[in-house]
């Protein structure tokens, strides 16, 4: 009889990272009632796999070190390398959590050159959801340290965390990143916490219908191949050739980028608009290697240069740069054509963003008037069902199989999906939090979370705005214990929903992990926040905590953002004051105020209460009891 062999978890595997200071346990499968032997560090450890094949070994609590290595033996044998104890984060979220230090290399390039750790470790849990059941392991996965090569696929605001921390207690910090772009808070929840919210649980109910998935996919990808064949056949470009530096674009008209073509002649539509622009490249840059670099383009782009394809991007977020080869660039006239496909929405080039093209250290700059034609025009195509995003799917892939790993705590980045309705989050957050801590069975182990950057264009006057009114529900999560909220306010980008600003998103987190989790007590980490509001009749008085040295305007002479009401509907601009820890507002036209607010805008840039420490307040709403 051939017994089947122990098997181990994919994150129980060489170069894991191991919660220090913790009984760690060691889990697998194996045959049902076969005996397991498990030797480390001169100590052995017995047990039997179950009925079903499950087995596990609870571990003694070892100090922060390493590597040490592990065997386990039944009718097969495993030897597991480069163990480390230290402390282990779970790193979630959506894209801004996801995105990787590959696409902050022009910012960071000498954190990355100097990026050698082999203390600092990451863990990528692949992407995928799974609407049966509660995955028990992982698809892959492995355990990688930081070096200049490895550390560009790890998540960069993790990285900065880790790199922060470590300098600070010198003791190895495990990453597992399991975060998915786009994807709401409702798909991290687990079936039992989704009960609250009667909507996402029957939603997740259709999605545990393999036909009915498949139904929604087959219909997706007809609907979206039959409108890009659709484009591509009606397509005068890509009839005539446009993409040809030859050809004869006297007729064409001129737009200026970066910009967007719905305020040019041919209006808000959608399909394919190709761009040309002739440029000189003198001698000294013929026969190297150029970056070209086009910002960020709506929706798709394929670039060429002097006829040759140098590169193409599906979707709007990610930045355009790409390699021009040593034999592409001519002294003289050169041509630069771009096809530029829009689905829906507003096409065109995002404005603020690099645009030029550049060997070694000459550049050329791209921005200015550009020639256009329009290609195509197409109906809007109807955006695809993200079953990816789903309610409980990623709970299930790739929450489920980590919570028999003891960990430290979560860092957790998301909310931009659900900015749509910021009540619901303001229930979903706090259940998600108690939700992991009853999975992992840990107790109250820290949760620190980012609360939403500025981003998008700011409001002249003072309005509604669901991203403010999200960022208020983050801040009343603070109620639940050992949370902690790093307020990055002043660290996005107008224009782009994944700023590059990593570093000090990592830097706040880690203030506050050091605070909260590793017993700096004394540690200024949080920034500003209101802790009691009186209001008179002339005027409103906030007093702060976390003020630290005390408070201060960082930019200009008088605080900005303010906005105070007397019925709670209509807002003015109020005038404020700082005296000692509180903050006075006021405005004479309203004489009996009932709600103040700070920084309640999409991208309240204006924004400049701060600790003297340089941690920015929290924007927020108070309201007259």
């Amino acid at each position: 009889m051939i017994l089947s062999q122990i098997k181990l978890p994919k994150l129980i595997s060489d170069g894991v990272v191991l919660q220090r200071n913790e009984k760690v346990k060691i889990w697998g499968w194996a045959s049902p009632k076969e005996k397991i032997k498990l030797e480390f560090k001169s100590k052995v450890y017995f047990t039997e796999a179950d009925q079903e094949g499950n087995w596990n070994i609870i571990l003694q609590a070892e100090k922060a070190g390493g590597p040490y290595q592990m065997a386990l033996k039944a009718s097969n044998e495993i030897v597991i390398k480069d163990i480390l104890f230290g402390d282990v984060w779970i790193c979630s979220g959506q894209s801004n959590m996801e995105l990787p230090m590959e696409r902050l290399k022009e910012k960071y390039g000498e954190v990355i050159k100097n990026a050698k750790n082999a203390n600092i470790r990451h863990f990528l849990v692949p992407d995928k959801y799974n609407f049966q059941k509660e995955q028990a392991d992982l698809d892959s996965g492995n355990w990688i340290s930081a070096s200049p090569e490895t550390v560009l696929n790890f998540s960069g605001v993790a990285y900065f965390f880790a790199k922060n921390i470590y300098e600070k207690h010198q003791v190895p910090i495990g990453l597992i990143n399991s975060a998915l772009g786009g994807s709401p808070i409702e798909a991290w929840l687990s079936d039992t916490a989704l009960t609250a919210f009667p909507e996402a649980y029957n939603e997740a109910q259709k999605f545990k219908s393999n036909d009915y998935i498949k139904e929604i996919e087959t219909a997706d990808k007809k609907r979206n191949e039959e409108w890009y064949q659709l484009l591509n056949a009606n397509d005068e470009g890509v009839k005539n050739n446009w993409n040809l530096a030859g050809i004869d674009d006297g007729n064409w008209e001129q737009m200026s980028i970066p910009g967007f073509w719905n305020r040019q002649s041919i209006g808000n539509v959608n399909g394919a608009v190709w761009f040309r622009k002739e440029i000189q490249i003198p001698k000294s840059m013929v026969g190297k290697p150029a970056k070209l670099f086009m910002g960020c383009i709506v929706d798709q782009d394929f670039v060429y240069v002097n006829d040759e394809l140098v590169g193409t991007t599906g979707y709007q977020y990610p930045p355009r740069r790409y390699t021009v080869k040593p034999t592409v660039l001519k002294e003289g006239k050169n041509v630069i054509s771009i096809r530029v496909i829009n689905n829906s929405g507003q096409g065109g080039f995002v404005l603020d963003k690099p645009y030029y093209l550049a060997v070694d250290k000459d550049t050329i700059d791209l921005k200015g008037l550009w020639k256009y034609k329009l290609g195509a025009t197409m109906k809007p195509l109807r955006g695809e069902t993200f079953i990816r995003w789903k309610p409980e799917g990623l709970f299930n892939a790739m929450i489920a199989p980590l919570t028999n790993l003891k960990i430290k705590g979560v860092l957790w980045y998301q909310g931009e999906s659900n900015s749509g309705n910021p009540k619901l989050y303001a229930k979903a957050l706090p259940a998600l939090i108690q939700d992991w801590r009853t999975k992992w069975g840990q107790g109250n182990f820290p949760f620190l979370f980012v609360q939403l950057p500025n981003y998008m264009e700011t409001f002249s006057e003072p309005r509604e705005s669901n991203w403010a009114a999200l960022r208020q529900a983050q801040l009343e999560t603070l109620s639940v214990p050992n949370t902690a909220m790093a307020v990055t306010i002043d660290l996005g980008e107008w224009n782009d929903i994944h700023p590059l600003n990593k570093e000090d998103v990592g830097k706040r987190l880690s203030l506050l992990a050091r605070k909260l989790a590793y017993g700096e007590r004394k540690l200024q980490a949080s920034s500003p926040m209101p802790n009691t509001s009186v209001f008179e009749k002339d005027k409103a008085i906030i007093s702060f905590k976390n003020s630290g040295g005390g408070l201060i305007v960082k930019k200009g002479t008088e605080l900005k953002s303010f906005a105070i009401s007397d019925d709670g509907k209509n807002f003015v601009w109020a005038k404020a004051k700082i005296i000692g820890n509180n903050v006075e507002v006021w405005n004479e036209k309203i004489s009996n105020p009932t709600i103040v607010r700070y920084a309640w805008d999409n991208n309240p840039e204006d924004a400049n209460l701060f600790s003297k420490e340089g941690l920015p307040a929290t924007p927020f709403e108070v309201k007259k009891k």
